[in-house]
């Protein structure tokens, strides 16, 4: 059974489930506050990246961690407009 107060995370560190977050609430972690976030980045996050550095015409950097792995691509989710809920 599931602690009401447990969230699970992408490797972006959203909140896997949309319907509970609040806003304003502690549910989505800071990248700079991830226990792993000096860990390399996912293989999801590496193909995400990849993707969205080609799309914006940047250099890919497939040493990042985690955290700066998260932190890049909400940096060219907002230039290129991919993934954003707007």
């Amino acid at each position: 059974m599931s602690n009401k107060n447990e969230e699970l995370f992408d490797e972006k560190g959203d909140s896997a489930n949309k319907n509970q977050d609040i806003q304003g609430s502690n549910t989505v972690k800071d990248p700079d506050e991830w226990t792993t976030g000096d860990e390399p980045m996912t293989g999801a996050q590496k193909s995400y990246l990849k993707t969205l550095s080609d799309e914006a015409g940047v250099e890919f950097d497939e040493n990042l961690s985690k955290a700066d792995a998260s932190k890049r691509i909400d940096e060219l989710q907002h230039k290129t407009g991919r993934g954003l809920n707007n």
